[in-house]
């Protein structure tokens, strides 16, 4: 495998499957019958690191293993990429929208002349915005207008930072605009009654969705742009009762 494939997130997925398959003793051959390939296509599956989320569904639910097992397994030690920006980091963002555009496209797998092509301006403009966000220790410049980001493609933003002052109000109110009835599209929204165990086992699940929804990101991040779209979760859990029964409550009884 390429040096430069073994150190992409899709390689270290593919490099953590294999010592698994070494584990349970099973071969190339015998995960192509599992999957219903040709023996060729998952050695070139392997080789190339071309994996898509559904295939490595697939070839996890063959080695009886979790898709989160296999990415937290393949987790990089020596990586110093951050799901927390600092102050100084978080404020420089928030004061240029379009330095902000190009950090978030960079930390997802975007070369600088796609970014180009994206915000609709020029390269020199790119460089500069690269140059910047180097300077703020937030990517690691590279030959042909590309970079490494330093950050995780899914950034936890401060509770009381400067981006989420700036933009949370305007990315609620638009992201809640959708009637979320198109295909590709969710919404559910359930209210009952729960115990405080109860309750602190669904924080902790919806905690543990984030994260993989963070991890499915790492993994996607080296796929060409073309292949991917931005998407966007929200999740929210509170105590909380609609008005309209606060107000029953609060009336006299007929």
């Amino acid at each position: 495998m390429p040096e430069a494939t073994r150190g992409s997130a899709a390689g270290r997925v593919m490099t953590s499957l294999k010592r698994i398959m070494k584990s349970r003793q099973v071969t190339y051959a015998d995960l192509a019958r599992r999957i219903r390939l040709s023996e060729a296509s998952v050695k070139r599956i392997f080789s190339r690191a071309t994996l898509s989320l559904a295939r490595l569904e697939q070839i996890c639910a063959a080695l009886d293993v979790s898709m989160q097992e296999v990415i937290r397994s393949a987790g990089d030690p020596v990586t110093d990429t951050a799901e927390l920006l600092t102050l100084e980091q978080e404020t420089a963002l928030a004061a240029d929208p379009k330095l902000l555009a190009c950090f978030y496209l960079l930390a997802n797998g975007h070369s600088g002349r796609e970014i180009s092509v994206e915000l609709g301006t020029d390269e020199h403009t790119v460089r500069r915005w690269m140059v910047r966000l180097e300077a703020l220790r937030l990517i690691e410049m590279r030959s042909k207008l590309r970079a490494r980001a330093r950050a995780a493609s899914v950034i936890a933003w401060r509770r009381d930072g400067p981006l989420r002052r700036r933009y949370e109000s305007q990315i609620r109110q638009e992201f809640l605009q959708s009637s979320f009835s198109a295909s590709g599209e969710a919404l559910h929204f359930v209210s009952a009654e729960l115990c405080q165990a109860s309750y602190s086992v669904l924080l902790r699940k919806i905690e543990r969705l984030a994260t993989e929804f963070r991890d499915i990101a790492e993994l996607d991040r080296a796929l060409p742009a073309r292949e991917k779209r931005s998407v966007a979760m929200l999740f929210a859990a509170r105590p909380w009762t609609l008005s309209m029964f606060t107000r029953i409550k609060g009336r006299p009884s007929e």
